[in-house]
């Protein structure tokens, strides 16, 4: 019986290890855009616990300015802590379906901005729409941007 309990134990961390690397999103993604060089923004997505997963963000403004900020989640909706990011303290992801994910931005517990993330049916692609919030739920401002995947070196 034990040698059993040991096998499925195996078996259950082999499909939990194995369902967080089949995740689409995992990798790096550069937002494209027109800005010149230094400029750039790039999101990695990887691995977080049995189902999780880390979002770190790597941006360099025109002044060659470098942030970086990153936070981790569950899928659950749950706020989880920010960091590195002052306009930012908590955020939420909840998955909508197996291409779409929905962030909720807070700042000291008010929504400042709603996404969609939608991954494209290639997988080489996220389209995100920002809608930015007052705080007491009125949309101020919508905008878009698209990502593209980063092959693997």
């Amino acid at each position: 019986m034990r040698m059993f309990r040991l096998a499925l134990a195996g078996l259950l961390s082999l499909a939990t290890t194995l369902e967080a690397q089949s995740n689409p999103r995992f990798g790096r993604w550069k937002l494209k855009s027109d800005a010149p060089a230094p400029s750039s923004n790039i999101m990695t997505y990887e691995a977080f616990g049995s189902s999780g997963m880390k979002v770190t963000i790597e941006s360099v403004n025109a002044r060659g300015e470098k942030t970086s900020w990153w936070y981790t989640t569950n899928f659950d909706g749950a706020d989880m802590p920010v960091t590195g990011n002052a306009g930012q303290t908590h955020a939420a992801v909840r998955k909508i379906n197996d291409r779409v994910n929905e962030i909720i931005n807070k700042r000291d517990g008010k929504v400042t901005q709603v996404l969609t993330n939608v991954l494209s049916p290639d997988g080489n692609t996220i389209g995100v729409m920002y809608m930015r919030d007052d705080g007491n739920g009125k949309t101020t401002g919508v905008t878009f941007a698209t990502y593209e995947r980063i092959p693997p070196a």
